[in-house]
């Protein structure tokens, strides 16, 4: 299906691995020119690099430490140097994750995932405001620990919180300009780490999580990239300030 999004111009965060990695490729392949950003040399980010060259189209892959507010800043103008005054979508994958007992939890490590999680989504938007405009798509990667609730992840979990609250109130500040937020809040989804895991663990993992899903299996990164390019799409033109759950039904 043609969801008319050939020649749009998307800057997705964090897009070298994982569900980033799988909505940069996704994009790209429905022809749309893709700005994409890493924070540490890898041979995914050389990888990203060949695959996007054998798409075709006008794809980047920057080097950016988002917890950083100018290395953000460079960010955002070196976007509107490759693409212009036009941005139409924008995804906020770029994340920090860590798995501390509450009790136990240093505020450096507080401060660190606030800072990327958050803090770092908040300074990428408000750059990019400049370069969106009617029918441009702001898409933040949200998780379905928010509602559940996971041991060990309290700051984490409270930066996912933080952007639902977010995403609503921009929103409602931005409608009447005709830019669109949204919150992707995902469940368990098979990427590079899961793959890595030992077979036997993968195994337990697979099935302890899948079994909690309505449709009984993880997802992938390609169903959490077809779910956000419907909302750079205009047939998601009148849905903004919502959280949707790409999670497979989990409960």
């Amino acid at each position: 299906m043609d969801l008319g999004l050939k020649g749009k111009k998307a800057l997705v965060t964090g897009g070298t691995r994982g569900v980033g990695r799988g909505v940069v490729l996704a994009l790209a392949r429905a022809g749309v020119d893709v700005v994409t950003c890493y924070q540490k040399e890898s041979e995914y980010v050389t990888s990203l690099e060949r695959e996007l060259r054998e798409t075709g189209g006008d794809h980047h892959v920057l080097r950016a430490d988002l917890s950083r507010p100018e290395e953000i800043a460079a960010l955002l103008t070196r976007v509107r140097e490759l693409h212009g005054d036009r941005l139409d979508l924008l995804v906020n994958n770029a994340g920090a994750i860590s798995h501390i007992p509450y009790a136990e939890l240093p505020l450096e490590e507080w401060l660190r995932i606030l800072n990327t999680n958050v803090t770092g989504a908040h300074l990428v938007i408000q750059h990019a405001l400049p370069l969106l405009g009617e029918g441009s798509s702001v898409v933040s990667i949200g998780s379905r620990a928010v509602d559940a609730g996971i041991p060990l992840r309290a700051h984490y979990t409270t930066t996912k919180a933080a952007l639902v609250g977010l995403n609503r109130s921009l929103a409602k500040e931005f409608g009447p300009r005709g830019i669109r937020f949204n919150v992707v809040a995902l469940g368990v989804i098979e990427t590079e780490n899961f793959h890595a895991m030992p077979e036997e663990q993968r195994k337990v993992m697979a099935e302890r999580y899948g079994a909690k899903t309505a449709l009984g299996r993880l997802g992938t990164p390609d169903e959490v990239a077809g779910a956000i390019m419907w909302l750079a799409s205009d047939l998601s033109r009148y849905v903004t300030g919502n959280t949707i759950g790409v999670d497979g039904g989990i409960s």
